[in-house]
């Protein structure tokens, strides 16, 4: 099969683009905006911006097997892509999240309600937040007239280098951590059951159903198979931390998290504060047995191995001033580059609200 993966450099499509190599009847290529390298011969990098318009064009100018979609569009962005891509492959496989789910205390199905389908919030509704933009996605699809599509639904997906801890990522909780600052975070959330999936797991799933015309027309969540607590999370985060740092790592909890006073505060509010376990019986009827790893045990490895080089993404100056108020500590105005962001260093750590 030729298939193309739409910005497939990310904690699934490394994994995925590995899977489908296996096989050497597949022909993989990849678009990415940085030049990257393989070492297998059928895997094939495509530097370029996918959300491009031009690069689009050009890219779908021939036919392909399967598209596998990890771009992240806006409502109308997809509305104007869609019929391209059905018209230019034989599957056309759309990342939507399982945050389109609204709160379920039963385990979640791929029939259960969608928030934008239940949820009264009208101000939430005026939006086109990341879980309502996914499901709006997932309508055009169904009202496209075509029937050569898949939907995947991956929950929170961790690899190497992605490593959440409740709302944040680990340029929220794990840098600071390393340059011996308390980890913050709250209590709201760490009481709440979640569900990790590794990468690599994700991407199995995907891969059963490239090619499989039974996949067509479906909807599938890929998530491990057991749920736990943030808390036990944070634990088992703490634990590899100590082992490599050789002495205790602190913890501050805060009552509520920070994000709802941020721009994310709907994915708390209608995410990280539901308790979600699913029921991933759809997708493990197309793989193997055995195919979901022990998160946890994952989880750890993940870290462990990311610890060994880690890189990060620049950490804004007001988290930084806000983690420092809530543990008492400062930052070194001499980390700083410029005096505009000391001064909204000095003012979110001393006089802002949180």
């Amino acid at each position: 099969m030729k298939i193309l993966l739409l910005g497939g450099t990310g904690a699934m499509g490394v994994h995925l683009s590995d899977c489908l190599a296996y096989s050497l009847e597949n022909q993989i290529f990849i678009t990415s905006r940085k030049p990257q390298k393989t070492e297998k011969a059928n895997q094939h990098f495509i530097l370029g911006d996918a959300h491009s318009h031009s690069f689009l064009q050009e890219l779908l100018s021939e036919q392909w097997d399967v598209i596998v979609d990890f771009m992240i569009y806006s409502t109308q962005e997809f509305q104007e892509r869609v019929e391209l891509f059905l018209s230019k492959t034989r599957q056309y496989i759309f990342l939507s999240s399982a945050r389109v789910y609204a709160d379920s205390t039963e385990p979640i199905t791929e029939n259960s309600p969608r928030l934008l389908d239940v949820i009264k919030d009208n101000k939430y509704l005026a939006t086109d937040e990341y879980a309502l933009a996914k499901a709006r996605q997932e309508n055009i699809l169904f009202r496209s007239g075509q029937k050569n599509w898949t939907i995947i639904r991956p929950y929170i997906t961790f690899n190497e280098s992605r490593l959440q801890l409740g709302a944040m990522e680990k340029e929220l909780w794990l840098e600071r951590c390393l340059r011996d600052f308390p980890i913050v975070f709250s209590r709201d959330i760490a009481e709440r059951t979640t569900t990790l999936t590794y990468g690599k797991d994700v991407a199995r799933g995907i891969a059963a159903v490239c090619g499989v015309e039974k996949a067509y027309s479906e909807v599938f969540h890929i998530t491990g198979n057991h749920s736990f607590t943030w808390q036990t999370v944070l634990e088992h985060y703490v634990k590899v931390l100590e082992k490599v740092k050789g002495h205790p790592v602190e913890v501050v909890m805060t009552d509520k998290a920070l994000q709802l006073n941020t721009s994310g505060k709907y994915q708390v509010m209608y995410d990280r504060y539901y308790n979600r376990t699913f029921d991933n019986s759809k997708i493990c009827k197309f793989m193997p047995g055995d195919s979901f790893s022990d998160s946890l045990t994952e989880l750890e490895k993940c870290l462990e191995k990311f610890l060994k080089n880690p890189h990060f993404q620049p950490l804004g100056v007001s988290y930084n001033a806000k983690f420092d108020r809530i543990c008492k500590t400062k930052m070194s105005l001499s980390e700083l580059s410029n005096w505009k962001k000391k001064i909204k260093y000095f003012l979110c750590r001393y006089i802002l609200p949180l």
